[in-house]
């Protein structure tokens, strides 16, 4: 007989669904049936499979080992390679129980895109696993994980969080974009006035890239990109960014449509100018950089974060080109 005690972070799901995790290999039908016949109880009762589950519930599981074995596949498994870096505790800008924000370097992934890929999610995994804040064995049915991305090439602030409440509240602020994320960019030209530019983005999966046009086509969508010079000098101009709208590389598309591309950006930037800072500089990423965060008033167990801001200071390489306005 297996006894799961519910924990804190897979409270809140459907029984079937927690059952899934453990027994990852059962087909549903066969979990079905071992809660008809009461092979399966929760807190000692019949249970269907949908009843939601709470912290402190104790769902009892009648089979032999080597059927549960056969089912689970959780001592097979290991949720992390071995070889994946910690986290450099220099990176991280606050951290509590629920959440943890990092400043993330250039050059690094936010998440995986192949399972060989090192990402900054799994050295958060590995950070929390040598804290003791999570287990191997935790990790087969909640796994801690980053809220937002940054393009590789990009630094600054990541939210990650660290139980289903942190989560799910920032999953929330993001999506209802109270959240007000603001970046830092060195771009081409001279930008004098602060503006409000939108338009509308069309993604080319294909090619991985992304066009700005002024008229809605299908498979378009709607954007808005505020920016205010904070530094402006004849060929070059510090913006400070705010996205009113969030999509893929929208700030790096936007600011090459206007005229002002991003110095060191590959994909959207002027050639002539990136081999300038690469010649100059060694600068092989987009001066691109998630410098701030503002919360809104929140309800719920993060409360205590309403109204917080957070910062990262700008890469030393970022701020060396600066001093030259």
């Amino acid at each position: 007989m297996k006894e799961i005690v519910v924990r804190e972070n897979e409270a809140g799901q459907r029984l079937d669904k927690l059952l899934g995790k453990y027994l990852n290999q059962a087909p549903k039908g066969f979990l079905y049936k071992m809660l008809r016949k009461k092979n399966i109880t929760l807190n000692g009762k019949k249970a269907e499979g949908k009843e939601v589950t709470y912290a402190g519930d104790v769902v009892r599981i009648f089979l032999s080992e080597e059927t549960y074995a056969k089912f689970s596949s959780e001592r097979s498994q290991n949720p992390l390679n071995e070889k994946v870096p910690c986290l450099d505790p220099n990176q991280i800008i606050y951290e509590d129980h629920h959440i943890l924000i990092i400043n993330k370097p250039a050059g690094i992934l936010s998440q995986k895109a192949s399972p060989e890929d090192v990402s900054v999610n799994e050295e958060i995994l590995s950070y929390l696993l040598k804290k003791g804040e999570v287990t191997d064995e935790e990790l087969q049915t909640f796994r801690p994980s980053i809220c937002n991305r940054l393009d590789r090439n990009t630094s600054g602030l990541l939210i990650a969080g660290k139980t289903l409440a942190g989560l799910q509240t920032m999953a929330a602020l993001l999506r209802d974009r109270s959240l007000h994320k603001y970046y830092q960019c060195l771009v081409a030209g001279s930008v004098r006035e602060k503006q409000r530019v939108e338009g509308f983005l069309y993604k080319d999966p294909v090619l991985n890239k992304v066009r700005i046009l002024d008229k809605e086509v299908p498979g378009a969508k709607p954007i808005a990109t505020e920016y205010t010079p904070i530094r402006a000098g004849e060929k070059i101009t510090c913006l400070e960014v705010l996205l009113i709208t969030g999509r893929s590389h929208q700030i790096r598309a936007h600011l090459s449509g206007i005229g002002h591309p991003i110095i060191g950006d590959v994909k959207y930037g002027k050639e002539s100018i990136n081999r300038y800072y690469q010649k100059n500089f060694q600068l092989h990423h987009q001066l691109l950089h998630a410098s701030r965060m503002e919360f809104p008033e929140i309800s719920g167990p993060l409360s205590y974060l309403s109204g917080s801001c957070f910062e990262a200071p700008l890469p030393s390489l970022m701020t060396k080109i600066m001093k030259g306005i």
